[in-house]
């Protein structure tokens, strides 16, 4: 059940340059306090939490499969590339889970042989991202309005997709953003290659996540959605609030030294799922950006429906 108003379908192809005529004429305060309201009206946050579970899920797995392959390659610099992305992208306690199960990873992976824990890490990933991407759809759909999700093997095939693209896009560009330079010096390439990188990965980490993003505001909702070049104002958005929120989290855990000793053995598991609740948080607030904006356009701006009640 959602309470946010549903987004009338526009007539005509909407491009980018109707999106930023939209957000000039409705104001850009207006728009994000409405959104806001969207959002709330969604129960946006309930879908955060349910798809910050389905991304821990989905990033374990996932790890032992990246060692499972370099277990079956026989490629320890891949293994020693993959460790060192890891302290980056996730320091102190989170960095330790994540340590933790590379180490199992690679203990399961050199007695079971690296086939087998690349088969079983890649089956679990897969699953667990499907089930996440079919998350997506739901909470996409409630703040468009839409009450009913596709037809149970139509939803779960596109968050098959969703998860083999906008999913691999997602990671990648957590990796090029966040440990771009880690990977760089452990690929020990030369001077030339670390300078080139070193300019080149910001681009292209933004043009992974902002794909990806794209890639779910236009397949999730079960709706009809503008082009691409409209829904990209939304999906900037998400990905400047993904940015933002990764910045603040960084701060915080750096910060204070109470983190590790508030929570104590699960300081690790509570910050993967920081991350993965602020991921979620940034992508649905930006769906809500671009379906009120989509909204603005059609004449319907209410963010609510009029029989709706409050959403926490």
């Amino acid at each position: 059940m959602t309470t946010a108003a549903a987004v009338p379908h526009t007539r005509g192809e909407l491009e980018g340059d109707e999106a930023l005529e939209t957000l000039r004429q409705r104001g850009r305060r207006r728009l994000v306090i409405d959104s806001i309201d969207r959002f709330r009206a969604g129960d946006g946050f309930s879908h955060s939490r349910a798809l910050a579970f389905q991304i821990t899920l989905t990033l374990l797995p996932a790890l032992i499969a990246v060692v499972g392959l370099a277990e079956a390659l026989d490629q320890e610099t891949f293994r020693r590339v993959v460790q060192e992305t890891i302290s980056t992208l996730a320091p102190g306690a989170a960095g330790d889970l994540l340590t933790d199960a590379l180490q199992q990873g690679t203990t399961s992976a050199r007695r079971e042989s690296g086939e087998t824990a690349l088969a079983a890490g890649f089956i679990a990933a897969l699953v667990a991202g499907t089930t996440a991407m079919a998350q997506v759809e739901r909470g996409a759909n409630r703040i468009y309005g839409v009450e009913r999700d596709r037809p149970l093997m139509r939803k779960y095939g596109i968050a098959l997709l969703l998860a083999c693209t906008a999913g691999v896009l997602g990671v990648l560009s957590v990796i090029v953003l966040v440990g771009g330079a880690t990977v760089g010096r452990a690929l020990d390439l030369g001077d030339n290659f670390d300078l080139a990188w070193s300019i080149a990965r910001w681009p292209l980490g933004l043009v992974f996540v902002i794909t990806s993003i794209s890639l779910l505001f236009e397949h999730s909702p079960r709706r009809r959605q503008p082009e691409a070049s409209w829904l990209a104002v939304g999906a900037a958005t998400a990905a400047l609030l993904w940015l933002g929120f990764m910045g603040l989290l960084a701060l915080y855990i750096d910060a204070t030294d109470s983190f590790g000793s508030t929570y104590g053995p699960l300081a690790g598991t509570i910050g993967v799922l920081l991350w993965a609740f602020a991921t979620s948080v940034a992508l649905f607030v930006g769906l809500a950006f671009a379906a009120q904006l989509e909204a603005v356009r059609a004449g319907a701006p209410s963010p609510r429906r009029e029989d709706g009640g409050n959403a926490v």
